[in-house]
C-alpha cells in the first residue's frame, strides 16, 4: 500500500513539473509575438564574380587511316543429309532383367 502511495505522489510530482514547464514556455512565446516590429535589414549587394579564364583551343586529333576490308569468308562444303532406314512397326522391344531383390529384415523384438 505504501508503494501504490509514494508511485501515486512521484507521478503528480511529474504531472505538475511538465504543466509548469508548459505555462512557462506559453509565456515565453506569447512575449516573443508581443515585441514591437524589428528594423528590416538591408540587403548586402551581389559580388562581382570574376571572369572566367578561357580553354584554350585543343588541336585537332590525327584522323585514324582507313582499314583495308577484310577478305570474305570461303563457303563450307555442303554436307550430304544422312537418310535413316525406315523402323519395322511391331519390333519388341527386349526384355529388361530385373533387379535383385534386397532381403528385409524384421524389426528388433521390443522389451
Amino acid at each position: 500500500m505504501a508503494i501504490s502511495n509514494n508511485c501515486s505522489i512521484i507521478f503528480l510530482m511529474i504531472i505538475a513539473l511538465l504543466s509548469l514547464s508548459s505555462i512557462t514556455t506559453t509565456h515565453a512565446a506569447r512575449g516573443l509575438l508581443q515585441l514591437p516590429n524589428l528594423p528590416t535589414i538591408p540587403s548586402l549587394s551581389q559580388p562581382t564574380m570574376p571572369k572566367l579564364p578561357t580553354i584554350p583551343n585543343l588541336p585537332p586529333l590525327p584522323t585514324l587511316p582507313t582499314a583495308m576490308p577484310l577478305p570474305s569468308l570461303p563457303t563450307l562444303p555442303t554436307v550430304p543429309k544422312m537418310i535413316l532406314p525406315p523402323m519395322p512397326a511391331n519390333v519388341p522391344l527386349p526384355n529388361m532383367p530385373l533387379l535383385p531383390t534386397i532381403p528385409t529384415f524384421s524389426p528388433p523384438p521390443s522389451n
